[in-house]
């Protein structure tokens, strides 16, 4: 078993791309790339909507329940 946590950024997107592969073959892997490599919009104007009514303390709250205890 790969230890996940102890990969780079790109052995893991390199591990990750040759599961999908092996799962998906390659034309499961190519729309999955397609699908999740491209996006529409306006991300960051998107998230500023998102957020604009989220006080500090409710995003704070937000991380802690996310974090890794």
């Amino acid at each position: 078993m790969i230890a996940i946590d102890q990969l780079t950024d790109e052995q893991f997107e390199r591990h990750a791309l040759e599961l999908l592969q092996r799962e998906l073959g390659p034309d499961g892997l190519a729309r999955f790339l397609r699908l999740n490599r491209s996006g529409t919009g306006d991300y960051t104007r998107d998230r500023e909507q998102w957020q604009e009514d989220l006080t500090l303390d409710q995003i704070l709250a937000s991380i802690r329940t996310h974090r890794p205890h």
